[in-house]
């Protein structure tokens, strides 16, 4: 049995602390369909948590998330940073300092994730400009990204991307047919995401019998 473990934030979540027990009602609860239908023996973990920063998972990361010994870790993490960097009046160069020291709790996080010595697949963080107010934050997640991109490249861990995907494919259906906010997904959105990393986890060379 392969154990996966699964951490982020609202995104990841997806009401599994209240309403969608235990895997929440987004792309962990259809990552988890799509192995069963192909008969893979996984068990999966999901402890995405609303609200939750790079800096609240890393203060959990040891305690919490190693103790379950997973042989593959997913983590999607980073827009709330950027919502405390555009939410709080800051100014470019506060905003700049905050970016640098979230990339420096992402890179430690990463070397406490390092320790369970499996794989750690990263995904992009991403936004939509819908409502409009979000295209100002495109500028930031797109040096998140990198930041997030350079540090895969250092750790040797997969890195999917997000952004655009999710972008091109809502300007083809339609914004509402993606996102809920601009933030979060629909149905069809956490589909694309749990077909993308469900790609991602079959290629590693893990146990899936």
């Amino acid at each position: 049995m392969t154990r996966l473990l699964c951490l982020g934030d609202s995104i990841t979540d997806c009401g599994r602390l209240f309403d969608a027990p235990p895997l929440g009602s987004g792309y962990v609860q259809m990552l988890s369909r799509m192995l069963h239908e192909h008969e893979m023996d996984w068990e999966i973990y999901n402890l995405g948590t609303d609200g939750f920063t790079t800096a609240r998972i890393l203060d959990r990361a040891s305690m919490f998330f190693l103790p379950l010994k997973p042989d593959i870790i997913t983590l999607l993490a980073g827009i709330n940073d950027i919502g405390l960097m555009m939410n709080t009046d800051r100014t470019p160069s506060q905003k700049e300092e905050m970016m640098q020291k979230n990339l420096s709790q992402y890179r430690e996080l990463l070397q406490v994730l390092s320790k369970a010595e499996c794989p750690v697949i990263l995904m992009e963080p991403f936004i939509f400009p819908w409502p409009q107010e979000y295209r100002n934050w495109i500028s930031l997640i797109h040096t998140l990204s990198l930041g997030i991109e350079t540090l895969s490249q250092e750790f040797h861990f997969p890195y999917i991307r997000l952004h655009d995907t999710l972008n091109t494919a809502a300007r083809e259906r339609g914004m509402v047919a993606l996102t809920t906010d601009g933030i979060h997904l629909t149905e069809a959105g956490h589909e694309i995401l749990a077909e993308l990393l469900f790609a991602q986890l079959i290629s590693l060379p893990v146990n899936n019998s």
